[in-house]
Formats: structure tokens, sequence, C-alpha cells
């Protein structure tokens, strides 16, 4: 899953940033509204979370220009304004959430979570594939009915294992699933990364193939469904 950071505050975005990504996230960074019109036509993301106070364009112009273009991108508004009128204009322009600085860490990371949820309204929000499942929304794996201890970049590659369980994944599609701006993952790195979520993975059965020079694929388990096939209903959770 990726996200944008639209935030001209350098400790602030910084801060953010960091927490996302120990969470398992993909983040970019933009300082003002004209770099953030530019990321969101030539990338795709999941989910933008976005400043009011840019620089350049202000976020309620980016947040404009979004929704005019019909995009359905979840959008969490970040600012210092605190009136009443200021909220009512970000979520009139096509805003999903709203949060006013300061702000605690953990109340962002649940309010990615539940724009995440509404984003993904219809999709299963479980996937099983044999006796791997893995909750999209927690970002948590289990095998066997037990947790996986993977990393960030081991959740990210199983995530798009999994949504396209059967296919062939290439190595430049999981360089782009992977990867921020300004870092560089080469293919001996990909491999190193599919290496180890692939002995992780097959003490339960799940197998990942090399398809040599094209790239990857998860294999369906033998006489069961792909998760593609068979979405579980999600978990309650309670806390």
């Amino acid at each position: 899953m990726r996200i944008l950071v639209a935030e001209d505050d350098a400790v602030l975005a910084e801060g953010v940033m960091q927490t996302l990504r120990q969470s398992g996230y993909a983040v970019d960074g933009v300082r003002n509204g004209a770099e953030a019109d530019s990321a969101l036509a030539a990338n795709q993301f999941d989910l933008l979370i976005l400043d009011l106070g840019l620089p350049k364009r202000s976020g309620l112009d980016v947040l404009k220009r979004l929704r005019a273009s019909e995009s359905r991108l979840p959008v969490l508004i970040l600012t210092a304004l605190h009136g009443v009128s200021d909220r009512v204009r970000g979520l009139d322009a096509g805003a999903d959430d709203y949060l006013a600085k300061p702000f605690d860490l953990a109340e962002l990371e649940a309010r990615v979570r539940a724009l995440t949820r509404r984003g993904m309204a219809g999709c299963p929000t479980l996937l099983q594939h044999g006796a791997l499942t893995y909750e999209q929304i927690g970002r948590s794996a289990c095998l066997n009915g037990r947790a996986l201890e993977l990393s960030a970049r081991e959740l990210s590659l199983l995530e798009v294992f999994l949504q396209r369980a059967g296919r062939l994944v290439s190595k430049d599609q999981l360089v782009s699933h992977l990867c921020e701006w300004g870092e560089e993952v080469s293919p001996n790195a990909i491999e190193v990364y599919v290496h180890r979520l692939r002995k992780k993975l097959e003490p339960g059965g799940v197998r990942i193939a090399t398809v040599r020079g094209l790239g990857y694929s998860l294999e369906k388990p033998a006489g069961r469904e792909s998760a593609e096939h068979k979405p579980v209903a999600p978990i309650s959770r309670g806390s």
C-alpha cells in the first residue's frame, strides 16, 4: 500500500512518514502543492495525506483538482486551521477525513486504517491462500494459524503476490510497489527479499515460483481456491 504525504513542515512530515513506514506502508513525500499535483498525476497511490497550507499551490486547490479529475483516492487533511468553516471547506471540497494540528501519531494511524477500510468497501479485507491468511487492513499474516514475523518489505511483497495470486508479477512491478522516491532497488535486492519471504512461507506449503527472466508467481494451492477467489469474512478485533 502506497501513501503520499503532502506537508511542508519538514519535521512533521518526517515523523508522519517514519511512523507509517514502520507500519509497513510505502510512503512518498512532497513539500508543496505543485509537487503534489505532479506526483498524483504520475503515480498511483492508495491514500493522500494533505496539508491545507501548502506553498505554491494550496492543499485545497490540490484537493479540488484531484476531485475534478474524478479520482476517488481517499484524502486525509492535516491543517493548523481549527475553525469549523475551515473543516467544512475541506470536507466540501472532497476530503474524506480531517485532522487538526497538533495531533497524536497513534490517532493518525487509526484514521489511516479507517480510510483504508473505507477505500476497500466491498472488497475482502482478509485473504486466504492455502494455509496462509493475510489481513489487508491490519497488515498481518498467519501461516497454519500462527502469526508470521515479516519485515515491512516482506509484508509489501506478500500483499502484491496475494492480490495477483496465480499470475505473473514482474520485478518492475515489485520495484514500483516497494520503492519510494529517491530509492534504488536492484534486481538482486528484489531476489533477496523474495528469497526471505519464500523461506518463511514454504513450511506451510505456500510456494513462490520463479519464472526465469520474467518475474515471480504465487502458485495456487493444490486442491484449494486461491486468494483472489476465496475472501474470508473480516475478523472482529477486541481492541
